[in-house]
This record gives structure tokens, C-alpha cells and sequence, in this order.
């Protein structure tokens, strides 16, 4: 079952698709990060401002990793530390890597590695965001998330019900030369989680 899964998202990812599926917080709507019309499908639907950044998720933390190769040590060991789960990391991108999912800052990215079984084995990075309208609730079951998402995506996938808080984001731009990050967004991370890992 969860191979079927993990390939039909990658074709439709792929082929230039839009996939609604279960992360380990909320539900997702997934593109090509490199597909500028997914892309541009994606934020519409949502009704996102372009110049709002998204992340991009990978489904592997060696495969994160090797995306960035300019990152340093120290942010390498910190994500290690972090990932897989529920925290969305920010972190340097001197290389412009992914430049869609960057908004208005292409020297950042917002990388995420979810814990999601049935998309274990998924090789490409997908450009992700909450499966809703801007501003609107995160889903936590496939039927929260809006009608004209679901009719609009290429893939739905269901995997239940999510614990519904969306990730922890962490800012670790800093965090090479100065050991400084702080929490953008509180969420799925417990604070005494992230500081355990990070100091």
C-alpha cells in the first residue's frame, strides 16, 4: 500500500500535478518546487501571496542534505538533530536553490522533513504548503481541507487524522557563525526540544 502511494504522488509531483496529502502535522498541497505554473496553481488555489515564501519538503534527510551542499557543518549537525519531524527549518541558500519557493528572500529556503510512512521512498523535493485557503484553519482530515482545493488537486491522499498543529519554524540563518536561532512560528516543537538540540 504505501509504495502504490509513494509512486503515485511522485508521478503526479512529476508530471506537474498538485497533491494534497498527510504530513506529520496538518494536511499538505504539494507541487514541482522548479514547476513555475504548479507553483503559480498552487499559491492561486490558496489565494498566498507570491512573495510569501513555502517550503520545500524532502522525504529523506540525506537527500535535504546533499540539496544543500554549501551549508556548514554546524547547520548540517543541527539538522540532523531535528529532522526527521515536525520543525521547518530556515536556513542559508547562498546558492539560490529552489528560487519559487523563496518569495521574496531567495537567500533563504524553509526545508522540512516530515516523519510520513506512506510517502517513505519518495526521492524528488516537493514545494509544500497547508492544504487551505491563506489564513484559514490547517486541516487535520482530509474532508477539513476546502472543497475547491480537493477538486482542483490532481492526488488526494488520506491518511486520517493529523494532530493538527502545524510545524514549529526555526530560524537557524545565524545559527553557523553565532549558535543563535530563534522560533518563528510556535507549533509542532516543543521550545525545550528545539533548545535541547540547538545549544
Amino acid at each position: 500500500m504505501s509504495t502504490s502511494v509513494a509512486e503515485a504522488f511522485e508521478r503526479c509531483i512529476a508530471a506537474g500535478g498538485l497533491a494534497v496529502f498527510p504530513a506529520d502535522t496538518v494536511y499538505g498541497l504539494a507541487c514541482d518546487p522548479d514547476d513555475r505554473i504548479a507553483v503559480q496553481r498552487l499559491y492561486l488555489l490558496k489565494r498566498r501571496d507570491p512573495e510569501k515564501p513555502s517550503a520545500v519538503m524532502f522525504f529523506d534527510l540525506q537527500a535535504a542534505l546533499a540539496a544543500m551542499p554549501a551549508l556548514g557543518e554546524r547547520t548540517r549537525a543541527a539538522m540532523r538533530r531535528l529532522l526527521p519531524g515536525g520543525a521547518t527549518l530556515l536556513v542559508p541558500n547562498p546558492s539560490r536553490r529552489f528560487a519559487l519557493a523563496s518569495g521574496s528572500d531567495p537567500d533563504t529556503l524553509g526545508v522540512r522533513v516530515p516523519a510520513v510512512p506512506q510517502l517513505e521512498g519518495v526521492a524528488r523535493p516537493v514545494l509544500q504548503s497547508s492544504a487551505n485557503r491563506a489564513g484559514d484553519a490547517d486541516p487535520r482530515r482530509l474532508e477539513e481541507v476546502p472543497e475547491l482545493i480537493r477538486a482542483a488537486a490532481d492526488l488526494l491522499i488520506d491518511g486520517g487524522e493529523l494532530p493538527g498543529t502545524p510545524s514549529t519554524v526555526v530560524d537557524l540563518r545565524r545559527y553557523e557563525d553565532e549558535g543563535a536561532w530563534s522560533v518563528i512560528r510556535a507549533g509542532a516543537v516543543a521550545e525545550e526540544e528545539l533548545a535541547s538540540a540547538l545549544s
